[in-house]
């Protein structure tokens, strides 16, 4: 009795320790500078990765206020409404609508020296779909855009 209990357990060990194993989350760093610019056009995550950490650093030295960054990613279709909504929604808000469906992730707002982490499920996404990440900050967009390929 005591032998099919441990072999029970060791299979039950061995699923779990499995399901674990089969989740894979990729990183991604990128910055932002005082020239409201990030240093990447283009982030490509794998189809294999089941999550992904995005971790935006301000490289400048300006206050998030006068020059604040976030990471915000969308569908390209979404991005200009995204953008205009978040106008609205003020820098105490991120500079993101509460409750804005259209947002995938986003961090907050940063300003130099500091940084900010949001991890999401790639789920979230499909396979080869047209994505945008993107700056909310008042004016920020038009330069502080880029490419999202997921797959």
């Amino acid at each position: 009795m005591k032998t099919i209990r441990m072999i029970a357990c060791l299979s039950l060990a061995f699923a779990a320790s499995s399901a674990f194993a089969a989740d894979k989350v990729c990183k991604v760093e990128i910055s932002g500078t005082d020239q409201m610019q990030y240093d990447k056009k283009e982030i490509s995550v794998a189809a294999d990765c089941t999550d992904v950490e995005v971790t935006l650093k301000h490289a400048g030295k300006l206050p998030a206020q006068a020059m604040g960054h976030n990471w915000v990613l969308s569908r390209t279709a979404d991005m200009s409404g995204v953008v205009g909504d978040g106008v609205g929604a003020g820098f105490a808000n991120n500079h993101i609508k509460a409750g804005d469906a259209r947002v995938i992730a986003h961090t907050k707002i940063v300003g130099g020296g500091q940084s900010d982490t949001v991890t999401f499920p790639t789920s979230a996404l499909t396979k080869g779909g047209a994505y945008s990440f993107f700056c909310t900050f008042p004016g920020h967009s038009s330069m502080m855009k880029g490419a999202f390929k997921f797959g």
